[in-house]
């Protein structure tokens, strides 16, 4: 009798061991959304896309939502999510968050859907995603010159919105029109007139914020500390960004754009290497940037250097300019297009003479599936034998690319703690490597993985150092990540001080008073420090 009442008591102890620890259920989720205490002030039925385990509906949604969620593979095992959340109203936003914190279960939210690891959608602990795609409504104010955007718009669908109300104002931000404004803004935010306006997350005047108790602030509620940590800092880890509101920027009427494409060569080699010393350093309204890739003629393949150029100004205005400081490129006239802005976007996206209507499009991708990013910044300009070698280990890959986006400018004259992103006077220019393959095999995957981190071995001696500078908008997990909800924060600061240098520190502590209990936080996230 005795034995068996043990072994009840023990069935006992381990059916609540499972009760704490197991997953919850996508139905208790929904149950929970349903009740009152979360409920009270929902207008609508919430919009849940959910995944069964016999399906492919997560899988085709992740494939979908970003041309690398197979990469993440290689870091770590992402469970799939509970469910997939689009609210289609704030409270919405709250109830999840809500419902997360009761059930123990994490919250990724995604605007784009472009993390270059894929952590807006991947999770290693139970979660669920919150994807802000209703989210999106987009109001200019041309009084002020500023717009209010929410966080699931995409900047093609800013872009487009701001050209269909001026033909005199743009945004400083990135190029590619599917990326979510969301994520791009809370991480800097690169884009062809950073040079004049600066960087995304530095034209934010004001911004919108579910924190951890499902409270809504703005810049006057969250404090300057809190307002200072989503410019660059990386949102996710403090909440979800509703909105933001942000100042646009002036521009000509025509602006000007070119291409110069040259082999990779003795004389390239120094054509590239004359532009590390003088892109950062010319006139703010002009943006040259490098891309070094390969092409394939007939079966051989070729490395090739592109000079992609945005002038905020006309052609009359560009040339003797460029005469003056950068002759050896030898641009003439004939070279140049004169365009509005919004044209830029579409030149700059090798899609000149398409419908506008194309930056809509939410699907642009990738032609290649997968991929591997890494990134760095150049303090020196980097020795011309270094391309010799660089066009060696090109010649090894059939779709490798170096891209290098000159900085200077406004982005030299703000103080590397005025926001988190720190990397502004001294940076030269940013390095943004790449590798891609289409074939969906680890054997594969990790052939082009090693010849990526062997190009970031070998260009060690040549970038910023103490610490080794990366962006992160270009994530990179073999960097360093968290390990679950007790990182410290010495164990996060080797990644964390690569993307924040000093900043990182006051991240950490906005973090322990924003959300003392980490509950949002991912595979990179910054840790509370008290």
């Amino acid at each position: 009798m005795r034995e068996f009442v043990l072994s009840l008591l023990l069935l006992f102890l381990v059916q609540c061991v499972k009760s704490v620890y197991s997953t919850p259920t996508r139905e208790q989720f929904q149950n929970c959304l349903s009740t009152k205490q979360f409920n009270s002030t929902l207008q609508n039925p919430i919009n849940l896309t959910t995944h069964k385990p016999d399906s492919r509906v997560y899988t085709d949604f992740s494939e979908s939502s970003s041309p690398n969620s197979t990469f993440l593979n290689l870091n770590f095992t992402s469970l799939k999510p509970i469910l997939i959340v689009k609210p289609k109203s704030e409270s919405e936003i709250k109830q999840s968050i809500l419902c997360s914190r009761k059930l123990g279960v994490q919250v990724r939210t995604m605007s784009g859907g472009h993390d270059y690891e894929g952590l807006s959608y991947l999770s290693q602990s139970p979660f669920i995603i919150v994807d802000l795609v209703n989210l999106r409504s987009i109001n200019i104010n041309l009084t002020d010159d500023t717009a209010w955007i929410q966080s699931g718009a995409t900047l093609g669908e800013l872009y487009y919105k701001i050209a269909k109300t001026s033909k005199i104002h743009a945004f400083a931000a990135g190029i590619c029109p599917s990326v979510g404004v969301g994520g791009h803004i809370s991480g800097g935010g690169f884009g062809t007139i950073m040079r004049k306006h600066g960087l995304a997350s530095d034209n934010v005047v004001d911004a919108r914020l579910m924190d951890v108790n499902g409270k809504t602030l703005d810049r006057k509620t969250m404090g300057e500390d809190l307002f200072w940590a989503l410019r660059g800092g990386g949102a996710a880890s403090f909440g979800v960004v509703l909105s933001w509101k942000v100042k646009l920027a002036r521009v000509p009427e025509k602006v000007t754009c070119f291409i110069s494409q040259h082999p990779m060569g003795p004389s390239m080699n120094k054509l590239v290497h004359r532009w590390q010393s003088i892109g950062s350093e010319l006139d703010e309204d002009l943006f040259i940037r490098v891309i070094i890739d390969n092409s394939l003629e007939g079966n051989q393949r070729r490395v090739k250097s592109t000079f992609q150029t945005l002038f905020l100004g006309g052609i009359d205005r560009l040339i003797p300019l460029m005469n003056q400081k950068f002759p050896e490129l030898g641009l003439r006239s004939q070279e140049c297009s004169e365009m509005s802005w919004i044209e830029s976007i579409m030149f700059f996206n090798w899609r000149s003479g398409q419908p506008l209507e194309i930056l809509l499009n939410r699907d642009l991708r990738f032609e290649d599936q997968y991929f591997k990013a890494k990134s760095d910044y150049v303090q020196k300009p980097v020795p011309e034998n270094v391309f010799e070698e660089v066009t060696k280990r090109f010649l090894e890959q059939d779709t490798p690319l170096m891209i290098f986006e000159p900085l200077g400018g406004k982005i030299s004259k703000i103080s590397e703690t005025e926001s988190p992103y720190p990397h502004r006077r001294g940076n030269l220019y940013n390095i943004q490597y790449m590798v891609k393959w289409k074939v969906n095999e680890v054997e594969e995957m990790n052939k082009h993985v090693r010849w990526m981190r062997s190009l970031h071995d070998y260009m060690t001696p040549y970038v910023s150092k103490s610490p080794r500078g990366a962006y992160l908008n270009y994530r990179d997990l073999d960097l360093g990540s968290t390990k679950g909800i007790n990182t410290s924060f010495e164990d996060a600061r080797k990644w964390g001080e690569t993307y924040f240098k000093g900043n990182f520190k006051r991240l950490g502590l906005v973090k322990g008073k924003i959300d003392p209990t980490n509950f949002f936080r991912n595979e990179q996230s910054i840790p509370p420090l008290f």
